[in-house]
Protein backbone atom coordinates (compact mmCIF):
# COMPACT_ATOMS: atom_id res chain seq x y z
CA UNK A 1 0.00 0.00 0.00
CA UNK A 2 1.42 3.35 -0.87
CA UNK A 3 0.86 6.65 0.96
CA UNK A 4 1.29 10.02 -1.30
CA UNK A 5 1.71 13.01 1.16
CA UNK A 6 2.05 16.41 -1.39
CA UNK A 7 2.31 19.58 0.28
CA UNK A 8 1.80 22.90 -2.03
CA UNK A 9 2.05 25.74 0.06
CA UNK A 10 1.70 29.17 -2.16
CA UNK A 11 3.41 32.41 -1.48
CA UNK A 12 2.07 35.41 -3.10
CA UNK A 13 4.05 38.61 -3.58
CA UNK A 14 2.14 41.53 -4.09
CA UNK A 15 3.22 43.72 -7.26
CA UNK A 16 6.63 42.08 -6.77
CA UNK A 17 8.08 42.80 -3.48
CA UNK A 18 6.30 40.72 -0.98
CA UNK A 19 8.17 37.28 0.05
CA UNK A 20 6.69 34.07 2.04
CA UNK A 21 6.76 34.62 5.86
CA UNK A 22 8.86 32.82 8.06
CA UNK A 23 5.40 32.51 10.04
CA UNK A 24 3.32 31.42 7.54
CA UNK A 25 1.74 28.19 9.36
CA UNK A 26 1.47 30.16 12.33
CA UNK A 27 -0.59 33.53 10.91
CA UNK A 28 -3.38 30.48 8.38
CA UNK A 29 -3.91 27.73 11.71
CA UNK A 30 -6.97 28.86 13.53
CA UNK A 31 -6.57 29.28 16.70
CA UNK A 32 -10.02 28.22 17.47
CA UNK A 33 -10.03 25.46 14.70
CA UNK A 34 -9.64 21.53 16.34
CA UNK A 35 -6.03 19.65 15.05
CA UNK A 36 -6.93 16.58 16.58
CA UNK A 37 -9.64 14.16 15.70
CA UNK A 38 -11.52 13.02 18.90
CA UNK A 39 -10.88 9.58 19.72
CA UNK A 40 -14.85 8.79 20.14
CA UNK A 41 -15.58 10.07 16.74
CA UNK A 42 -12.64 7.78 15.33
CA UNK A 43 -14.31 4.84 17.28
CA UNK A 44 -17.56 5.25 15.67
CA UNK A 45 -16.16 5.49 12.77
CA UNK A 46 -14.04 2.55 12.86
CA UNK A 47 -17.18 0.51 14.05
CA UNK A 48 -19.52 1.33 11.67
CA UNK A 49 -17.41 1.32 8.73
CA UNK A 50 -15.70 -1.65 9.24
CA UNK A 51 -18.54 -3.92 9.54
CA UNK A 52 -21.41 -1.52 7.87
CA UNK A 53 -18.98 -2.11 4.22
CA UNK A 54 -17.54 -6.04 5.32
CA UNK A 55 -21.55 -7.03 5.67
CA UNK A 56 -22.01 -5.54 2.17
CA UNK A 57 -18.91 -7.21 0.94
CA UNK A 58 -20.55 -10.04 2.74
CA UNK A 59 -23.45 -10.16 0.91
CA UNK A 60 -22.06 -9.07 -2.69
CA UNK A 61 -19.13 -11.15 -2.80
CA UNK A 62 -18.43 -13.61 0.85
CA UNK A 63 -21.83 -15.30 -0.08
CA UNK A 64 -20.58 -16.15 -3.66
CA UNK A 65 -17.25 -17.58 -2.68
CA UNK A 66 -19.16 -19.90 0.36
CA UNK A 67 -21.71 -20.39 -1.77
CA UNK A 68 -24.63 -18.70 -0.12
CA UNK A 69 -25.93 -16.82 -3.23
CA UNK A 70 -25.48 -17.04 -6.85
CA UNK A 71 -25.04 -13.91 -9.34
CA UNK A 72 -27.05 -14.35 -11.98
CA UNK A 73 -25.73 -11.74 -14.19
CA UNK A 74 -22.55 -11.55 -16.06
CA UNK A 75 -20.39 -12.31 -12.50
CA UNK A 76 -16.55 -13.38 -13.32
CA UNK A 77 -16.46 -13.15 -9.73
CA UNK A 78 -18.70 -15.83 -9.21
CA UNK A 79 -17.09 -18.08 -11.45
CA UNK A 80 -13.93 -17.27 -9.37
CA UNK A 81 -12.36 -14.60 -11.70
CA UNK A 82 -11.36 -12.83 -8.67
CA UNK A 83 -9.40 -10.20 -9.57
CA UNK A 84 -12.71 -8.66 -11.83
CA UNK A 85 -15.38 -7.64 -8.96
CA UNK A 86 -18.39 -6.30 -10.33
CA UNK A 87 -20.34 -5.45 -7.32
CA UNK A 88 -18.12 -6.29 -4.50
CA UNK A 89 -15.07 -8.03 -4.02
CA UNK A 90 -12.52 -5.52 -2.98
CA UNK A 91 -11.73 -5.79 0.97
CA UNK A 92 -8.23 -4.39 0.80
CA UNK A 93 -9.05 -0.97 0.78
CA UNK A 94 -11.97 -1.12 3.20
CA UNK A 95 -9.71 -2.85 5.56
CA UNK A 96 -6.78 -0.51 5.86
CA UNK A 97 -8.62 2.48 5.31
CA UNK A 98 -10.36 1.37 9.29
CA UNK A 99 -6.56 -0.18 10.31
CA UNK A 100 -5.49 2.92 9.37
CA UNK A 101 -8.51 5.14 11.13
CA UNK A 102 -8.26 2.83 13.98
CA UNK A 103 -3.73 3.12 14.59
CA UNK A 104 -4.64 6.39 14.96
CA UNK A 105 -7.16 6.11 17.72
CA UNK A 106 -4.71 3.95 19.55
CA UNK A 107 -1.53 5.86 19.07
CA UNK A 108 -4.34 8.66 20.79
CA UNK A 109 -4.64 6.14 23.85
CA UNK A 110 -0.85 5.18 23.96
CA UNK A 111 0.50 9.40 23.91
CA UNK A 112 -2.08 10.65 26.08
CA UNK A 113 -3.16 9.35 29.79
CA UNK A 114 -6.41 10.93 29.87
CA UNK A 115 -7.65 8.78 27.02
CA UNK A 116 -6.06 5.82 28.24
CA UNK A 117 -9.24 4.03 28.30
CA UNK A 118 -9.49 3.87 24.78
CA UNK A 119 -6.39 1.50 24.61
CA UNK A 120 -8.35 -1.83 25.19
CA UNK A 121 -10.52 -1.64 21.94
CA UNK A 122 -8.62 -0.45 19.63
CA UNK A 123 -6.09 -2.84 20.37
CA UNK A 124 -8.89 -5.41 19.55
CA UNK A 125 -10.15 -3.78 16.81
CA UNK A 126 -6.61 -4.05 15.39
CA UNK A 127 -6.60 -7.64 15.99
CA UNK A 128 -9.94 -8.07 14.04
CA UNK A 129 -9.17 -5.93 11.31
CA UNK A 130 -6.01 -7.89 11.15
CA UNK A 131 -7.17 -11.72 11.39
CA UNK A 132 -10.04 -10.55 8.72
CA UNK A 133 -7.11 -9.18 6.17
CA UNK A 134 -4.68 -11.62 6.65
CA UNK A 135 -6.98 -14.32 6.55
CA UNK A 136 -8.64 -13.69 3.06
CA UNK A 137 -5.11 -12.44 1.61
CA UNK A 138 -2.47 -14.62 3.79
CA UNK A 139 1.44 -12.35 3.80
CA UNK A 140 0.39 -8.82 3.96
CA UNK A 141 1.97 -5.34 4.55
CA UNK A 142 1.67 -5.20 8.54
CA UNK A 143 4.54 -4.05 10.82
CA UNK A 144 5.36 -1.46 8.03
CA UNK A 145 1.76 -0.50 6.99
CA UNK A 146 0.39 2.61 8.19
CA UNK A 147 3.50 4.41 8.73
CA UNK A 148 3.36 6.90 5.72
CA UNK A 149 4.73 9.66 8.65
CA UNK A 150 8.07 7.77 9.56
CA UNK A 151 8.64 7.87 5.31
CA UNK A 152 7.55 4.31 4.81
CA UNK A 153 5.50 4.60 2.02
CA UNK A 154 6.01 1.00 0.20
CA UNK A 155 5.76 -1.28 2.83
CA UNK A 156 7.11 -4.93 3.36
CA UNK A 157 5.02 -7.84 3.74
CA UNK A 158 4.71 -9.86 6.80
CA UNK A 159 4.20 -13.65 6.80
CA UNK A 160 0.88 -14.98 8.09
CA UNK A 161 2.65 -16.60 11.02
CA UNK A 162 4.16 -13.43 12.49
CA UNK A 163 0.81 -11.34 11.99
CA UNK A 164 -0.69 -14.04 14.55
CA UNK A 165 2.00 -15.17 16.81
CA UNK A 166 4.79 -12.56 16.71
CA UNK A 167 5.39 -8.87 18.19
CA UNK A 168 2.59 -6.72 18.35
CA UNK A 169 0.44 -9.48 16.37
CA UNK A 170 -3.11 -10.20 16.31
CA UNK A 171 -2.78 -12.60 19.85
CA UNK A 172 -0.23 -10.59 21.62
CA UNK A 173 -2.66 -7.64 20.59
CA UNK A 174 -5.74 -9.49 22.27
CA UNK A 175 -4.24 -10.37 25.32
CA UNK A 176 -2.60 -6.49 26.12
CA UNK A 177 -6.42 -5.40 25.57
CA UNK A 178 -7.38 -7.13 28.17
CA UNK A 179 -4.48 -6.37 30.45
CA UNK A 180 -5.48 -2.34 29.67
CA UNK A 181 -9.37 -2.91 30.47
CA UNK A 182 -8.62 -4.50 33.68
CA UNK A 183 -5.75 -1.73 34.44
CA UNK A 184 -7.64 1.09 33.54
CA UNK A 185 -9.14 3.17 36.32
CA UNK A 186 -9.41 6.57 34.75
CA UNK A 187 -12.27 8.59 35.46
CA UNK A 188 -12.68 9.05 30.82
CA UNK A 189 -16.06 7.02 29.91
CA UNK A 190 -15.41 5.16 26.82
CA UNK A 191 -17.13 6.84 24.36
CA UNK A 192 -18.11 6.67 20.36
CA UNK A 193 -18.90 2.85 21.46
CA UNK A 194 -21.64 1.57 19.22
CA UNK A 195 -21.71 -2.00 19.86
CA UNK A 196 -21.33 -1.81 24.07
CA UNK A 197 -22.28 1.10 25.15
CA UNK A 198 -18.98 2.42 26.89
CA UNK A 199 -19.41 -1.10 29.04
CA UNK A 200 -15.63 -2.27 29.20
CA UNK A 201 -16.56 -5.67 30.24
CA UNK A 202 -18.05 -5.87 27.24
CA UNK A 203 -15.00 -5.76 25.58
CA UNK A 204 -13.04 -8.05 27.42
CA UNK A 205 -15.92 -10.60 27.02
CA UNK A 206 -15.46 -9.96 23.05
CA UNK A 207 -11.24 -10.13 23.68
CA UNK A 208 -12.07 -13.48 24.99
CA UNK A 209 -14.37 -14.76 22.11
CA UNK A 210 -11.77 -13.72 19.73
CA UNK A 211 -9.18 -15.57 21.12
CA UNK A 212 -11.30 -18.47 21.10
CA UNK A 213 -11.69 -18.36 17.53
CA UNK A 214 -8.61 -17.10 16.59
CA UNK A 215 -6.48 -19.76 18.62
CA UNK A 216 -8.86 -22.47 17.18
CA UNK A 217 -8.68 -20.97 13.49
CA UNK A 218 -4.47 -21.36 13.32
CA UNK A 219 -4.64 -24.77 15.56
CA UNK A 220 -2.87 -26.73 12.68
CA UNK A 221 0.04 -24.86 13.00
CA UNK A 222 -0.21 -23.97 17.02
CA UNK A 223 -2.09 -26.20 19.82
CA UNK A 224 -5.37 -24.34 21.20
CA UNK A 225 -5.09 -26.58 24.07
CA UNK A 226 -4.03 -24.86 27.13
CA UNK A 227 -5.41 -21.31 26.24
CA UNK A 228 -8.78 -22.65 25.43
CA UNK A 229 -9.55 -24.55 28.30
CA UNK A 230 -8.48 -21.61 30.10
CA UNK A 231 -10.81 -19.14 28.67
CA UNK A 232 -13.59 -22.04 28.92
CA UNK A 233 -12.92 -22.32 32.64
CA UNK A 234 -12.65 -18.45 33.04
CA UNK A 235 -16.28 -18.40 31.74
CA UNK A 236 -15.72 -14.46 30.58
CA UNK A 237 -16.71 -14.71 27.05
CA UNK A 238 -19.71 -13.46 24.68
CA UNK A 239 -22.64 -16.22 25.81
CA UNK A 240 -25.91 -14.25 24.90
CA UNK A 241 -26.92 -12.54 22.13
CA UNK A 242 -27.91 -9.26 24.79
CA UNK A 243 -24.17 -9.81 24.68
CA UNK A 244 -22.86 -9.87 21.23
CA UNK A 245 -20.40 -7.41 19.70
CA UNK A 246 -22.79 -6.05 17.22
CA UNK A 247 -25.05 -2.81 16.10
CA UNK A 248 -28.51 -2.71 14.74
CA UNK A 249 -29.62 -1.77 11.03
CA UNK A 250 -32.18 1.03 10.73
CA UNK A 251 -35.28 0.62 8.65
CA UNK A 252 -34.14 3.60 6.38
CA UNK A 253 -31.48 5.88 5.45
CA UNK A 254 -28.72 6.68 6.95
CA UNK A 255 -27.81 3.25 8.54
CA UNK A 256 -29.82 1.12 6.55
CA UNK A 257 -28.20 -2.08 5.14
CA UNK A 258 -26.64 -0.86 1.92
CA UNK A 259 -28.00 -3.44 -0.65
CA UNK A 260 -31.71 -1.58 0.45
CA UNK A 261 -30.04 0.94 -1.48
CA UNK A 262 -29.70 -0.24 -4.54
CA UNK A 263 -31.81 -0.13 -7.80
CA UNK A 264 -34.44 -3.54 -7.22
CA UNK A 265 -32.53 -4.89 -10.55
CA UNK A 266 -29.25 -4.96 -9.20
CA UNK A 267 -30.62 -6.54 -6.15
CA UNK A 268 -32.56 -9.33 -7.69
CA UNK A 269 -29.37 -10.27 -9.36
CA UNK A 270 -28.33 -12.66 -6.10
CA UNK A 271 -30.63 -15.59 -5.80
CA UNK A 272 -30.55 -18.75 -3.51
CA UNK A 273 -27.40 -21.18 -4.40
CA UNK A 274 -27.76 -24.65 -5.10
CA UNK A 275 -25.38 -25.66 -2.34
CA UNK A 276 -27.30 -23.61 0.23
CA UNK A 277 -30.79 -24.87 -1.22
CA UNK A 278 -29.63 -28.45 -0.70
CA UNK A 279 -28.59 -27.80 3.26
CA UNK A 280 -31.56 -26.07 4.47
CA UNK A 281 -34.20 -28.19 2.67
CA UNK A 282 -32.48 -31.51 3.97
CA UNK A 283 -32.04 -30.17 7.45
CA UNK A 284 -36.07 -29.00 6.94
CA UNK A 285 -34.55 -25.33 8.33
CA UNK A 286 -36.90 -22.59 8.66
CA UNK A 287 -34.13 -20.04 8.29
CA UNK A 288 -34.78 -20.76 5.04
CA UNK A 289 -37.83 -18.11 4.76
CA UNK A 290 -35.85 -15.85 6.44
CA UNK A 291 -32.59 -15.63 4.19
CA UNK A 292 -34.69 -16.17 0.91
CA UNK A 293 -38.21 -15.86 -0.96
CA UNK A 294 -40.01 -19.14 -2.68
CA UNK A 295 -39.77 -18.79 -6.12
CA UNK A 296 -42.13 -16.92 -8.11
CA UNK A 297 -42.81 -19.69 -11.03
CA UNK A 298 -42.96 -22.70 -8.10
CA UNK A 299 -46.03 -22.04 -5.95
CA UNK A 300 -44.16 -21.28 -2.73
CA UNK A 301 -41.60 -23.71 -3.47
CA UNK A 302 -37.64 -22.84 -2.71
CA UNK A 303 -35.38 -23.01 -5.68
CA UNK A 304 -31.75 -22.35 -6.34
CA UNK A 305 -28.93 -22.17 -8.78
CA UNK A 306 -25.75 -24.00 -9.13
CA UNK A 307 -23.02 -20.85 -8.59
CA UNK A 308 -20.88 -19.32 -11.73
CA UNK A 309 -23.36 -19.80 -14.45
CA UNK A 310 -22.27 -18.60 -17.91
CA UNK A 311 -24.87 -15.95 -18.88
CA UNK A 312 -23.83 -16.00 -22.55
CA UNK A 313 -24.82 -19.44 -22.78
CA UNK A 314 -27.83 -19.80 -20.10
CA UNK A 315 -30.97 -18.57 -20.61
CA UNK A 316 -31.84 -17.62 -16.63
CA UNK A 317 -35.21 -15.87 -15.65
CA UNK A 318 -35.21 -14.85 -11.92
CA UNK A 319 -38.77 -16.02 -11.49
CA UNK A 320 -37.82 -19.50 -11.51
CA UNK A 321 -35.48 -19.04 -8.41
CA UNK A 322 -35.57 -18.28 -4.87
CA UNK A 323 -34.13 -14.28 -4.14
CA UNK A 324 -32.89 -13.42 -1.19
CA UNK A 325 -35.36 -12.66 1.50
CA UNK A 326 -37.07 -9.26 3.09
CA UNK A 327 -34.11 -9.04 6.00
CA UNK A 328 -31.56 -7.83 3.11
CA UNK A 329 -33.63 -5.01 1.73
CA UNK A 330 -37.46 -4.00 3.30
CA UNK A 331 -36.93 -5.18 6.63
CA UNK A 332 -33.36 -4.12 7.44
CA UNK A 333 -33.83 -3.32 10.77
CA UNK A 334 -33.59 -7.02 11.24
CA UNK A 335 -30.49 -6.90 10.73
CA UNK A 336 -27.27 -6.45 12.32
CA UNK A 337 -23.60 -5.43 11.85
CA UNK A 338 -21.69 -7.57 14.02
CA UNK A 339 -18.02 -8.66 14.96
CA UNK A 340 -18.38 -11.35 17.11
CA UNK A 341 -21.69 -13.69 18.45
CA UNK A 342 -22.45 -16.00 21.14
CA UNK A 343 -23.51 -18.95 18.54
CA UNK A 344 -20.28 -18.14 16.92
CA UNK A 345 -18.27 -18.38 20.06
CA UNK A 346 -20.35 -21.84 21.21
CA UNK A 347 -19.57 -23.52 17.27
CA UNK A 348 -15.96 -22.73 18.09
CA UNK A 349 -16.30 -24.07 21.46
CA UNK A 350 -18.55 -27.28 20.36
CA UNK A 351 -15.91 -27.69 17.90
CA UNK A 352 -12.99 -27.66 20.73
CA UNK A 353 -15.06 -30.10 22.82
CA UNK A 354 -15.31 -32.33 20.03
CA UNK A 355 -11.92 -32.09 18.63
CA UNK A 356 -10.73 -33.05 22.97
CA UNK A 357 -8.92 -29.59 22.98
CA UNK A 358 -11.26 -28.57 26.07
CA UNK A 359 -12.62 -30.89 28.36
CA UNK A 360 -16.95 -29.91 28.25
CA UNK A 361 -20.28 -31.70 26.28
CA UNK A 362 -19.76 -30.95 22.84
CA UNK A 363 -23.42 -31.97 22.05
CA UNK A 364 -24.62 -29.47 24.90
CA UNK A 365 -22.07 -26.33 23.33
CA UNK A 366 -23.60 -27.45 19.60
CA UNK A 367 -27.28 -27.36 20.70
CA UNK A 368 -26.86 -23.95 22.90
CA UNK A 369 -25.60 -22.64 19.45
CA UNK A 370 -28.49 -23.52 17.62
CA UNK A 371 -30.86 -22.26 19.50
CA UNK A 372 -28.46 -19.28 19.51
CA UNK A 373 -28.25 -18.80 16.03
CA UNK A 374 -32.18 -19.01 15.15
CA UNK A 375 -32.71 -16.76 18.19
CA UNK A 376 -29.97 -13.86 16.00
CA UNK A 377 -31.87 -14.83 13.01
CA UNK A 378 -35.23 -14.35 14.61
CA UNK A 379 -36.44 -17.79 13.67
CA UNK A 380 -38.71 -20.11 16.12
CA UNK A 381 -36.40 -23.25 16.62
CA UNK A 382 -39.06 -26.35 15.57
CA UNK A 383 -39.33 -28.66 18.76
CA UNK A 384 -37.68 -31.41 17.22
CA UNK A 385 -34.99 -29.89 15.04
CA UNK A 386 -32.53 -31.32 17.64
CA UNK A 387 -34.33 -34.18 18.99
CA UNK A 388 -35.09 -36.08 16.44
CA UNK A 389 -34.60 -34.22 12.97
CA UNK A 390 -31.77 -34.32 10.74
CA UNK A 391 -29.81 -31.44 12.68
CA UNK A 392 -29.89 -33.97 15.96
CA UNK A 393 -26.55 -33.97 17.41
CA UNK A 394 -24.70 -37.12 15.86
CA UNK A 395 -21.92 -39.19 18.08
CA UNK A 396 -19.62 -40.08 15.43
CA UNK A 397 -16.97 -37.85 15.51
CA UNK A 398 -16.48 -36.95 11.28
CA UNK A 399 -19.97 -36.30 11.40
CA UNK A 400 -20.52 -34.45 14.45
CA UNK A 401 -17.93 -32.07 13.52
CA UNK A 402 -19.67 -31.64 9.81
CA UNK A 403 -22.63 -30.82 11.85
CA UNK A 404 -21.06 -28.16 14.09
CA UNK A 405 -19.69 -26.55 10.76
CA UNK A 406 -22.33 -26.57 8.71
CA UNK A 407 -24.99 -24.97 11.31
CA UNK A 408 -22.12 -22.35 12.01
CA UNK A 409 -21.53 -21.48 7.93
CA UNK A 410 -25.52 -20.94 8.18
CA UNK A 411 -25.69 -18.52 10.84
CA UNK A 412 -22.59 -16.94 9.16
CA UNK A 413 -24.45 -15.69 5.99
CA UNK A 414 -23.50 -12.48 4.64
CA UNK A 415 -20.89 -12.28 7.99
CA UNK A 416 -18.25 -10.76 5.68
CA UNK A 417 -15.85 -13.73 4.29
CA UNK A 418 -16.79 -15.89 7.28
CA UNK A 419 -18.47 -18.70 5.50
CA UNK A 420 -15.78 -19.29 3.21
CA UNK A 421 -12.90 -18.93 5.61
CA UNK A 422 -14.10 -21.67 7.96
CA UNK A 423 -14.34 -24.13 4.71
CA UNK A 424 -11.17 -23.32 3.72
CA UNK A 425 -9.96 -24.13 7.12
CA UNK A 426 -11.89 -27.16 7.53
CA UNK A 427 -13.42 -28.53 4.22
CA UNK A 428 -17.19 -27.79 5.49
CA UNK A 429 -19.88 -27.93 4.36
CA UNK A 430 -18.91 -29.23 1.21
CA UNK A 431 -19.09 -27.11 -1.32
CA UNK A 432 -19.83 -27.70 -4.92
CA UNK A 433 -18.40 -27.52 -8.34
CA UNK A 434 -19.33 -24.41 -9.72
CA UNK A 435 -21.32 -24.28 -13.28
CA UNK A 436 -18.39 -22.60 -15.52
CA UNK A 437 -15.31 -22.23 -13.59
CA UNK A 438 -13.03 -19.43 -14.57
CA UNK A 439 -10.07 -21.13 -12.10
CA UNK A 440 -9.90 -24.70 -13.42
CA UNK A 441 -12.68 -26.09 -11.49
CA UNK A 442 -11.00 -25.53 -8.48
CA UNK A 443 -12.35 -23.69 -5.41
CA UNK A 444 -10.26 -20.37 -4.50
CA UNK A 445 -8.49 -20.85 -0.86
CA UNK A 446 -7.13 -17.01 -0.65
CA UNK A 447 -8.10 -13.71 -2.59
CA UNK A 448 -5.90 -12.26 -4.99
CA UNK A 449 -3.69 -9.24 -3.97
CA UNK A 450 -5.10 -5.76 -5.68
CA UNK A 451 -4.34 -4.88 -8.92
CA UNK A 452 -2.92 -1.24 -7.64
CA UNK A 453 -0.09 -2.98 -5.17
CA UNK A 454 1.29 -4.05 -8.29
CA UNK A 455 1.67 -0.33 -9.04
CA UNK A 456 2.00 1.27 -5.78
CA UNK A 457 4.37 -1.35 -3.91
CA UNK A 458 5.94 -2.88 -6.88
CA UNK A 459 8.93 -4.61 -5.20
CA UNK A 460 6.98 -5.78 -2.34
CA UNK A 461 4.02 -6.93 -4.45
CA UNK A 462 6.78 -9.12 -6.43
CA UNK A 463 7.84 -10.96 -3.35
CA UNK A 464 4.20 -11.61 -2.12
CA UNK A 465 3.38 -12.60 -5.29
CA UNK A 466 6.39 -15.29 -6.40
CA UNK A 467 5.80 -16.47 -3.01
CA UNK A 468 1.98 -17.83 -3.52
CA UNK A 469 3.05 -19.14 -7.37
CA UNK A 470 2.60 -15.83 -8.95
CA UNK A 471 -0.69 -14.52 -6.42
CA UNK A 472 -2.23 -17.42 -7.34
CA UNK A 473 -5.93 -17.74 -5.51
CA UNK A 474 -5.11 -21.91 -5.14
CA UNK A 475 -2.30 -21.41 -2.82
CA UNK A 476 -3.18 -21.74 0.65
CA UNK A 477 -2.41 -19.02 3.44
CA UNK A 478 -0.37 -20.16 6.65
CA UNK A 479 -2.81 -21.70 8.92
CA UNK A 480 -4.13 -24.14 5.97
CA UNK A 481 -0.94 -25.59 5.04
CA UNK A 482 -0.19 -29.20 5.97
Amino acid sequence: MKIFKTEYILCFGLLFTLACTQDFEEINTNPTAPNQVEPSLLLRQVLWNSAEEMSYEGFVAGNLLGQYFTAIDFNLFDRHSLTEPQFGGNPWPVLYRNLRDNEILLQLALENPTQAVYEGPARILKAYLAATLTDIYGDVPYSEALQGRAGITRPSYDQQAEIYLGQNGILENLQQAKSAIKAYSGAQQLQGDIIYNGDLEGWLRLANSLLIKYSIRIAQKQSPNSLLQSLFEEDDFIQSNTQNASFDFSAGQPNNFRMANLRTGDFNLFVMSETAADILQELEDPRISVFFRPAENLNGNYQGLLNGPDASNLSISVADYSLTGSIFREETERLDGTYMSAWETYFFLAEAAQKGWIEADAKALYEQAVNLAFDYWGAALPSTYLSNGPAAFKENDQAALEQILTQKWIANIINGYEGWVEYRRTGYPKLKTISASLNANLIPVRMPYPTDEAALNTSHFEQAASSTNNNSINFPVWWDQN
